[in-house]
């Protein structure tokens, strides 16, 4: 099963580290947001991504053409330019299809325009600026049992502000500081079936969680996962400054993996 991650747009709520590279490029602990991400599908045994990009996508591309150079200690003979590579500890056996899809184009577009490298299977999907202890085989067995086109996932958000409650006279009943609202949120982990293709289309303004996702949802062909444990987003400079103290502090729960290691 194929990993699309969305890495195409402009991050424009963190211009502070986001204007000479694609939001899923900043780092959190010296690694991108991105590989983040992509590490914890393949330790559930999914490695295989597809990249749709857009905005300063060459700094994508570059980063893992240069992988192996970055992540290796190496040896080289300045005269004969022999180059001997010896891996470090660390093994990153993923396979990525790095595809352009335009700097202006919306994500059901670059779903369509990926097509072609998807196979014929069931696919998933997820934003490229977001983390989560979440447990990716169980989001699949999920998809798998309710047999439905296309499950998103979805997580509680706490209000960014305090709630009062008061009677009719003004009289304060109850403060609660940032409570987490009774309501859902798509925190985007996806997992589609090959006919969801066909709802989208590679015009440029294809908006995945507008008609497309709306129509699956009107036809009853669309499941929420309920995600209960840690999820944050990389909006802005204080989503990233919360992650990277997260990781300093070694209190980054979306290095913590439960379950079986493969679906």
């Amino acid at each position: 099963m194929k990993v699309i991650i969305f890495c195409g747009g402009k991050g424009t709520r963190l211009k502070e580290e986001t204007e000479f590279k694609p939001k899923p490029m900043v780092e959190i602990g010296g690694r991108p947001i991105m590989w983040h991400i992509m590490r914890r599908y393949a330790h559930y045994g999914f490695k295989e991504f597809v990249l749709p990009l857009g905005y300063r996508g060459e700094v994508i591309k570059q980063y893992f053409y240069d992988y192996k150079m970055r992540n290796s200690n190496f040896s080289i003979d300045l005269a004969s330019g022999e180059l001997t590579v010896h891996s470090l500890d660390e093994s990153v056996d993923w396979k990525i299809t790095l595809c352009d899809t335009g700097e202006e184009t919306e994500k059901g577009a670059r779903i369509k325009r990926v097509a072609a490298y998807l196979g014929d299977g069931p696919f998933m999907a997820a934003y490229g600026d977001g983390v989560a202890d979440i447990d990716i085989g169980e989001l699949v067995r999920f998809h798998r049992e309710r047999g439905r086109m296309g499950t998103f996932t979805g997580v509680r958000m706490p209000s960014r502000f305090g709630t009062v409650s008061t009677d009719e006279k003004g009289e304060i009943e109850g403060w609660e500081e940032k409570p987490v609202l009774n309501q859902f949120t798509n925190c985007g982990f996806f997992v589609f079936q090959p006919e969801f293709l066909d709802y989208l289309s590679a015009d440029a303004g294809c908006d995945l969680e507008k008609e497309p996702l709306e129509r699956l949802a009107r036809e009853g062909q669309l499941s929420m996962y309920r995600h209960n444990g840690f999820w944050q987003c990389m909006d802005t400079l204080r989503d990233y400054e919360l992650l990277n103290v997260l990781w300093g502090k070694g209190q980054a729960p979306w290095l913590n993996f439960s379950g079986r290691d493969h679906v």
